[in-house]
């Protein structure tokens, strides 16, 4: 803990004097997505532009469709490159799956913000490389995302939807130094264990094993009274930093995910069977979060009409006003991108008979760190829905928040 502030307080003192008047935007880094087609080109790379193409048709996709997506996307990035040009800006471009694999730490450190153009997933991968684990010592580089289709995408990770109409129109804007720092928070995750053995991580966007990041990734020694308390000898911190959840289950969803939580490093061993438990941040509070706890307007009225008094004029009136109930739950949802704690959501809980122990345990709630046992068969710990790790029956793992991991991003309205 007193490592976590003394890096606090460095990060505090560098960034007072690094504000939006006194950025300097001389080099850009462009992240682009990977687009359906180019997937298709990846998967059939012995196929001319003729043959993939009819083979496409043949397996029934709209071949039109996906071209018309792909020349959208490209035109738009080349906007985005130009914009950032006509202020004087140096730019480097890299694909998807460049940045992904073989992208090097000088490049990295070379620009001055990198931008990843497409959606919220280029947006994550761009967010999982930009900000070496606990290198405070070198300044971090900023974030702005451009959503490329938000016809077909929501992108609320990007920046708003109009200026994908007028992108010079933000750049012109960062580089005059018109826009605000954000910080979003993030989740380390440790697993804990007697060896500091952990399997190697499987990037599930190419389904192949990727070597990790080397970043803090030698085993350490616990803290006396957390390896009495979790029967752990050591630990080991994962390279990779979830920006909106980390999801731990059965890989085969129809199983049921067998789970031990501790909360707050409380006395209280939580046992739950579930589908599975989401932990975000306010950031990914947006998305998988939402969508696992969301209510509907038939939510809303069922619920309404199993009151005793449904048919009383009173119920009549909210019946009526049921979406505007369930859109006020659904925004209660949300929290916000700095928020320090992580709320963490129990999908599917099993309440019947003896589960989940004790009968208090929420399926929902804030807290400051989780610490999760596995008691499943063919489990994964998944950060942000790319970096996999084996996690089944006797794997330990502890989710925190530090306020030295936060994201930096830019952001203008």
């Amino acid at each position: 803990m007193l490592k976590s502030k003394q890096l606090l307080q460095q990060f505090a003192k560098e960034y007072a004097k690094y504000t939006p008047a006194n950025f300097k935007l001389k080099r850009a880094l462009v992240v682009t997505k990977l687009s359906r087609y180019e997937f298709e080109q990846l998967r059939h790379p012995g196929l001319s532009k003729e043959q993939l193409e009819q083979k496409l048709r043949d397996r029934g996709t709209d071949v039109e469709m996906v071209l018309y997506l792909h020349n959208l996307h490209k035109d738009f990035e080349r906007r985005v490159v130009q914009s950032f040009q006509d202020v004087g800006c140096e730019v480097k471009l890299s694909s998807r799956l460049e940045f992904r694999s073989s992208l090097s730490k000088d490049v990295m450190s070379w620009a001055d913000v990198i931008v990843p153009v497409g959606g919220d997933g280029t947006f994550l991968l761009s967010a999982g490389r930009s900000s070496p684990l606990f290198a405070l010592s070198q300044q971090k580089t900023p974030i702005v995302g451009f959503n490329s289709d938000p016809q077909h995408s929501e992108g609320r990770l990007m920046l708003p939807k109009h200026y994908t109409e007028n992108p010079s129109d933000a750049v012109g804007r960062i580089k005059s130094g018109d826009f605000k720092w954000m910080h979003r928070s993030r989740i380390r995750t440790t697993f804990l264990g007697s060896n500091g053995e952990i399997p190697e991580s499987t990037d599930l966007f190419r389904h192949t094993e990727v070597k990790m990041e080397q970043v803090n990734t030698e085993p350490e020694m616990l803290e006396k009274n957390m390896a009495y308390k979790y029967k752990a000898k050591m630990r080991r911190v994962l390279p990779y930093l979830a920006l909106n959840e980390v999801f731990i289950g059965e890989h085969l969803s129809a199983r049921v995910s067998h789970l031990q939580l501790v909360l707050d490093h409380q006395d209280v061993v939580n046992k739950t069977k579930c589908s599975g438990l989401c932990v975000s941040t306010g950031t990914g509070s947006t998305s998988w979060h939402t969508s696992i706890n969301r209510i509907t307007n038939s939510d809303v009225e069922h619920l309404l009409r199993s009151l005793p008094n449904s048919s009383s004029a009173e119920v009549l009136r909210l019946r009526e006003n049921a979406e505007e109930i369930a859109h006020r739950y659904n925004q209660s949802l949300l929290f916000a991108p700095d928020d320090p704690r992580l709320c963490y959501s129990i999908r599917e809980q099993i309440c019947v008979g003896v589960w989940p122990s004790p009968k208090t345990f929420k399926e929902r709630d804030f807290v400051q760190n989780v610490f999760v046992k596995s008691h499943c068969i063919d489990a994964n710990l998944v950060i942000d829905g790319s970096i996999s790790y084996p996690f089944n029956d006797g794997a330990k793992a502890l989710l925190e928040v530090y306020p030295e991991d936060a994201l930096l991003t830019i952001a203008l309205d």
